[in-house]
């Protein structure tokens, strides 16, 4: 399923007004290729939103032991994320991540329908104090080459 990633992918999307920023246009674009040995892919790219413009690096594997897909991202902003436990359920990929959102216990879900081999959309959301899920962003993201 890695190999999915593998490539030039351009965004858009959409974020909505909350405790991250104001709501407005995103836009992104990455370049994927496989890491040596074929186990994990190298993502970067920039993301243009309201708040401005970041770089990211995102490695993506798979993990045999647990079964399930992981991220490790990092930014030009000094943010650092780890997400364990990603599920594939179809063509659909999951991340649960439990943090903290300003100094209230949060849990994030970020999820990606695998539309074709060339396009998927994504959601990003979050529940506070195990409240309601609103949504944060959602868009879709093509492949250019």
């Amino acid at each position: 399923m890695l190999g999915y990633y593998v490539g030039s992918w351009v965004g858009h999307g959409q974020t909505k007004a909350g405790p991250f920023g104001p709501a407005g246009k995103l836009s992104s674009e990455q370049t994927c290729e496989w890491f040596a040995g074929h186990f994990q892919v190298v993502c970067r790219g920039q993301e243009h939103s309201p708040t401005g413009t970041r770089s990211f690096l995102n490695v993506l594997s798979y993990d045999q032991a647990t079964h399930s897909y992981k991220q490790y991202s990092i930014s030009s902003l000094g943010e650092s994320e780890y997400d364990q436990n990603g599920s594939l359920t179809g063509n659909t990929l999951t991340y649960v991540i439990k943090q903290n959102a300003g100094g209230k216990p949060a849990t994030f879900r970020y999820t990606e329908d695998h539309v074709s081999p060339s396009l998927y959309k994504y959601r990003a959301e979050i529940s506070l104090n195990q409240g309601p899920w609103t949504e944060l962003a959602a868009g879709e993201i093509r492949k250019v080459r």
